[in-house]
């Protein structure tokens, strides 16, 4: 259930910090550490965005 979770809402765009107090993790080590797979297309978008922002 916590997989489903977090992948949907990672996929929402929901940043990591919300989705790690929301599952109950003390930081976003253990969220970012297990849940790696889910949440690399959200950090990714944030990548290109900065990279759009400064014409990268």
């Amino acid at each position: 259930m916590r997989h489903s979770s977090v992948s949907l809402l990672s996929d929402s765009g929901v940043p990591i910090e919300d989705i790690s107090r929301l599952v109950g993790h003390r930081n976003t080590v253990v969220t970012e550490t297990v849940y790696r797979k889910q949440i690399r297309p959200v950090l990714m978008q944030g990548v290109e965005a900065m990279g759009d922002i400064f014409g990268s």
